[in-house]
């Protein structure tokens, strides 16, 4: 946890469960496993355990004290959905967050099914509640002094009766590297009720169509417009809210997997049709593209549009119009750069949608 940040899309970072585990391609090489696992077994570290998941209460009222505002990226070492994390603590996260409405957090999951339940559930004392009351109640208790759960500087009443639903402040996102779980996880997304929805396409393994998202019952979802075109064709306003903003990067660190560079251009140029929509190209990773006449076969890979991995240099499909020579510089020589410019978007306008 930090109250500063070298990630380029958040201010600060905080880590009230440290520890997660793997559920798609995208997890592979995750830096914070990486990180954690060095120090597992280490007595008195704070990873002795390595990347279990571990709830850190003494972490909770951090924000709290935190009075300048910022942008606050939540579990940068987790995954506050994770099946290993109880429903009260989830709920005593959020309270501190509904209390701490001077901050902005940003919340990133790659499990979307557990997140759309939690933020749906209607209130099981079966008397119908709209939905998001019984968390409200179980944030409400996390700031009653005498409660189990009590979280010092929560103010139970405030985050029942002062602040709407959903939270203004707190934003959602889901991980997607490629189509396939673009399809799993946006859908659920966009029925879960938040201020802001966003995706980060990080690492980026694959080409994602935003436009044409195959949902569960075989429509076709446009996640930016708000359209929804069903089996014979038929398009209508169906989708219950569209995306705001999408992170897009490549992959850093041992073993990192290079970004067709078609892959981001067309995700920026999809967010570029619709204006409502921002767009953050946070890096290229270990990967840059190179000129084709580069003769160094020592750290380059031949990519085609639509595969997941380049094959080594000189390689076959050179020939092809989307062939990409890309080459392993490092993170920081790569940059940032896409088509001659950064790209640092943010939401601008914060928009309640249900």
């Amino acid at each position: 946890m930090a109250d500063q940040s070298k990630i380029e899309w958040t201010d600060a970072t905080w880590n009230p469960v440290t520890g997660c585990t793997k559920v798609s391609p995208g997890c592979d090489h995750c830096y914070a496993e990486t990180f954690a696992e060095r120090w597992r077994g280490t007595p008195g570290h704070h990873f002795e355990a390595g990347f279990d998941v571990t709830l850190r209460p003494e972490r909770l009222d951090q924000p709290l004290r935190w009075k300048k505002p910022r942008r606050i990226f939540v579990n940068s070492m987790s995954d506050l959905f994770h099946d290993d994390v109880p429903d009260e603590y989830i709920a005593r996260v959020f309270a501190v967050m509904a209390q701490a409405s001077h901050h902005t957090f940003q919340i990133l999951t790659k499990r979307h099914a557990r997140m759309r339940s939690f933020l749906n559930d209607i209130c099981k004392c079966g008397s119908g509640h709209a939905p998001g009351i019984h968390l409200r109640s179980a944030m409400s208790w996390a700031g009653t002094a005498h409660s189990p759960t009590y979280v010092p500087g929560v103010d139970g009443h405030t985050v029942y009766f002062d602040r709407p639903w959903p939270l203004p402040n707190v934003w959602l996102g889901v991980s997607v590297e490629n189509q396939q779980w673009a399809e799993a996880r946006i859908p659920a997304l966009l029925e879960t009720p938040a201020a802001v929805r966003f995706i980060s396409a990080e690492p980026l393994l694959g080409p994602v169509d935003l436009r044409n998202l195959k949902a569960r019952n075989g429509a076709l979802i446009d996640c930016l417009s708000g359209d929804v075109k069903d089996g014979d064709g038929t398009v209508y306003t169906g989708a219950p809210s569209v995306l705001d903003w999408v992170i897009v990067g490549g992959e850093s660190g041992r073993g990192a997997r290079p970004m067709h560079p078609r892959w981001p251009i067309d995700l920026r140029d999809q967010c570029l049709e619709f204006g409502h929509v921002s767009f953050h190209f946070k890096q290229w990773g270990e990967w840059r593209p190179q000129p084709r006449y580069s003769t160094d076969d020592r750290h380059h890979v031949v990519m085609l549009n639509g595969m997941d991995r380049g094959t080594p240099w000189p390689g076959w499909g050179l020939d092809q119009p989307d062939a990409e020579v890309m080459e392993r510089v490092g993170k920081k020589a790569a940059g940032r750069v896409l088509e001659g410019r950064t790209w640092d978007e943010f939401p601008q306008e914060v928009l309640v949608r249900g």
